[in-house]
């Protein structure tokens, strides 16, 4: 694709790598095939490639977007189907995050969409806050047939039977490996994650004490960035990047060190991964931050490397495995869950269409409820049909987004993993036994 962005914008270098990353889209179009929002509205300024020319329009230009470019931007679930797919390796991740800087930084949005932005950047990464938050609107669920749009999306997404609430582990501490250690790893103990679904830490930490791994909450960890980050607002996320970056190095550099960071919510994952490029143009953190985004795995990556241990006599449940997009497009982990799941003893379903997003991505069921909604219909009917009797999913909002809509339990992996190796019955099927 050519461009004729003005040199005096590329100066800047965000700028001039969006202009390197256009230039690489050849207009083939594959990408339309894959994107949830293009399947969904068939506009083409709905599909990658549309947006891709939008992006290229605004900084050719080198004006604040219109009102029509920040529409169909916003509709983009990051979803990294497009990425994943693409055979000319556009990295669209990259391009549309510094379009949505750009958009922040030059656009003034209406008040009340603004105002509701702001909120979920502060209430999301502060756990006691988003606690708070989440209580009120679970007590005014009922209310929510009196509401519209993104107010009533925020009553809807709140869980009618999570355990809400705080665990011990999740505070600062080490946990010792139940065996001859081999391996010496921190946990990012999340924020929304830590408050929706407590257990999954807590399964995730027996997992891998069981198997020899000692594993640390860091003190001064936090959330990840990514909901800032994901709005265009990458300066809000940085003092939680550069805090989570100090907290793992200095456990890195004790005598122990550090062979993984481990990180089960994979849009969590996905973020940290990208530390490296975040940080990339700041010196004196570019190196450091490399070095954690470096050590970031995914708990069934790590897992699939360490090897699971089955002393048990295996859990004989039809699962279906539901990919999150951050886990198998933002990081590439496509095999290993569904390897480690089936090595456990279970039998294990994709349903059709596995690479198309639920309509969860981050705070997108909030802010674009109605195409949300049209995406979690398409996905709670391919799950349906595969008759199974349990979910697997490797990230807190797509089980958020599900749970309430499939009719069989929704469980994080790991859990599955923990119970399979000698742990508890993930609670969901506790409260909905399976034969």
């Amino acid at each position: 694709m050519r461009t004729n962005i003005p040199e005096a914008a590329l100066a800047d270098r965000g700028t001039l790598l969006a202009n390197d990353i256009i230039r690489t889209c050849v207009h083939c179009g594959i990408c339309l095939s894959h994107c949830p929002t293009y399947q969904i509205r068939h506009d083409e300024n709905d599909s990658p490639r549309g947006r891709i020319i939008l992006m290229r329009n605004m900084f050719e230009e080198d004006r604040a977007p219109d009102a029509k470019t920040v529409e169909h931007l916003d509709r983009c679930l990051t979803c990294l189907a497009c990425e994943a797919i693409c055979p000319s390796g556009v990295q669209y991740s990259k391009l549309i995050a510094h379009g949505r800087e750009r958009i922040e930084s030059t656009y003034r949005r209406p008040f009340v969409p603004r105002v509701i932005r702001r909120m979920l950047t502060v209430l999301i990464p502060n756990p006691r806050l988003f606690t708070i938050g989440f209580l009120l609107g679970r007590a005014a669920r009922p209310l929510r047939g009196l509401l519209r749009g993104t107010l009533r999306a925020m009553l809807e997404v709140a869980p009618k039977d999570a355990r809400v609430g705080s665990s011990p582990v999740d505070r600062p501490q080490i946990f010792l490996a139940l065996s001859e250690r081999r391996a010496r790893v921190c946990m990012l103990s999340g924020c929304v994650q830590k408050v929706l679904d407590p257990a999954i830490n807590e399964a995730t930490i027996r997992l891998l004490r069981r198997h020899g791994v000692e594993v640390v909450i860091a003190r001064g960890i936090g959330c990840c960035g990514a909901i800032a980050e994901h709005m265009g607002l990458p300066e809000q996320a940085l003092p939680f990047v550069k805090a989570n970056i100090d907290a793992w190095l200095s456990e890195a550099d004790k005598p122990g060190g550090l062979d993984a960071i481990i990180i089960n919510a994979s849009g969590c994952g996905t973020s940290v991964k990208a530390y490296g490029h975040a940080l990339r143009l700041d010196p004196a953190w570019k190196d450091k931050a490399t070095r954690v985004s470096n050590l970031a795995k995914d708990i069934t990556e790590f897992m699939s490397t360490l090897g699971i241990q089955i002393p048990h006599t295996p859990r004989r449940l039809r699962v279906a495995y539901h990919a999150a997009c951050s886990m198998q497009h933002g990081q590439r982990i496509v095999h290993q869950p569904i390897d480690l799941l089936r090595a456990a003893g279970y039998e294990v379903v994709e349903p059709p269409d596995s690479f198309m997003c639920c309509g969860s991505a981050g705070v997108y069921n909030i802010l674009q409820s109605s195409l949300a909604s049209e995406l979690k219909q398409r996905k709670v009917a391919n799950i349906q049909s595969m008759n199974a009797e349990v979910v697997a999913s490797g990230n807190i909002g797509c089980m958020t987004q599900l749970a309430d809509a499939v009719g069989i339990p929704v469980v994080h992996t790991v859990e599955l993993l923990d119970w399979a190796t000698g742990g508890p019955m993930p609670e969901a099927l506790r409260k909905a036994p399976v034969e």
